[in-house]
């Protein structure tokens, strides 16, 4: 996986994207589904599902391990990880998979429902100073002044990683305890509340009770927002948005399930992970036969 383009990378983990990785499977298509383990999926929980054709009364658990033993049978790969970025390199798109790269030819992003609540200013300045990725951006600010907001431990070692390249790291922790913070980081407590810029950056973050100025900000979040993960990708609020094919505005992007939209279903997750692969496929063939 790590010599040779995979044909499709899909990100996600739920039935979007298991749907999206058997259709990719059967078109003889090599497929990776990335994202977190199987229980991370919002279906995983369900107590019963009644809605789903042909499975009556069936736990959402069992559904999922259903769907996972389905791919897995038509030789699907799974890498359990958090992605951080999604380049755009041309002809083809490389994942930072835990600082792992790997690149693809085409992306389904099967990511769920987005439920990260932004600050005003977050989305404006994302890529002028905002960032969701301190191995990705750390660079761009050395000899810098930086915040980072986390909202879980993982915040603690995007602030650790900042600290060996930057001026001053400033760490505001959104949970409690922080347990593995380098020396010389400053802590502070507090709720952000805006991102302030100025002739077109980042100039300052907003609490509270204070305004912090700085060159940039790092938010490390429980869920990213897509827009986050791939530069440049259209969404209508927190919804990706697709055609009828799920083709995003990005060439060879596609996506499926909750994260396009209403109504929140499996059946129309399923439906869209169907659509997606046969779209991806249809786009590999065409390159290979140019």
């Amino acid at each position: 996986m790590q010599n040779e383009l995979l044909d499709v990378a899909i990100i996600g983990g739920g039935p979007a994207a298991l749907s999206a990785a058997l259709n990719c499977r059967q078109r003889n298509k090599s497929v990776c589904v990335f994202g977190r383990s199987l229980d991370s999926s919002l279906l995983f929980a369900a107590e019963k599902v009644d809605n789903y054709l042909g499975m009556p009364d069936i736990g959402g658990e069992e559904m999922l391990n259903r769907f996972y033993a389905h791919a897995v049978k038509n030789g699907v790969e799974f890498k359990e990880c958090r992605i951080r970025q999604i380049l755009s390199m041309g002809d083809h798109y490389m994942i930072n998979a835990n600082n792992e790269f790997i690149g693809a030819k085409t992306i389904i992003l099967a990511v769920g429902l987005n439920k990260s609540i932004g600050i005003p200013g977050e989305a404006e300045f994302l890529g002028k100073g905002v960032s969701h990725c301190a191995t990705c951006d750390g660079m761009l600010y050395r000899g810098k002044k930086v915040v980072v907001v986390g909202e879980n431990e993982e915040g603690e070692a995007e602030a650790d990683f900042l600290a060996d390249v930057c001026k001053e790291v400033i760490y505001i922790p959104l949970y409690q305890p922080v347990l593995n913070l380098k020396e010389g980081i400053a802590q502070k407590e507090g709720k952000p509340k805006a991102v302030v810029g100025k002739d077109g950056k980042v100039a300052a973050l907003e609490l509270a009770d204070e305004t912090i100025s700085c060159d940039g900000i790092f938010f490390a979040k429980n869920t990213a927002p897509p827009e986050s993960l791939l530069f440049g990708l259209e969404t209508d609020g927190k919804n990706i948005v697709v055609n009828r094919k799920m083709e995003t505005n990005l060439q060879g992007v596609y996506a499926a399930g909750d994260c396009t939209g209403t109504p929140y279903q499996i059946a129309k997750a399923v439906g869209e992970g169907l659509i997606a692969a046969l779209s991806a496929a249809e786009e590999i063939d065409r390159r290979n036969r140019k």
